[in-house]
């Protein structure tokens, strides 16, 4: 229901330096209606042309400072609101590439009432010039 919300296609931006990027980085928000504890994201697998990426290569930032996906696992304290935008780093040497390409992400999420994970998914197509 909420997949579509799930990555902003024009937040989609390089990071390092110009001339030499290390990574990219896009807006996602939650898909789910409610909000979650961090520790509750079982999985954010983020990939660019069907190509599924490291998750040791993804950091998560809900504006209180970036977190591995690993340390997402065990971080208790830290709730992710229903549309509040965070931010993917993704480390990808030479930024995001050039021209039409489709970049997709799929949350699994661990509700408290569901016997089963939550699974979300999207991909959009980016055009980088």
């Amino acid at each position: 229901m909420f997949d579509k919300y799930l990555i902003d296609p024009d937040s989609v931006t390089d990071i390092g330096p110009a001339d030499s990027p290390t990574g990219f980085s896009f807006t996602t928000k939650l898909g789910y209606y409610r909000g979650l504890t961090l520790s509750m994201l079982e999985e954010m697998t983020v990939a660019v042309d069907g190509e599924e990426l490291p998750r040791e290569a993804v950091s998560f930032d809900d504006g209180n400072g970036p977190i591995t996906l690993d340390e997402m696992e065990t971080t208790y304290d830290r709730r992710w609101n229903f549309g509040a935008p965070a931010t993917l780093s993704v480390t990808y040497p030479g930024g995001f590439p050039k021209g039409e390409h489709t970049l997709s992400l799929r949350q699994r999420l661990r509700i408290s009432y569901m016997p089963f994970p939550a699974m979300r998914f999207t991909e959009k197509t980016i055009v980088k010039e």
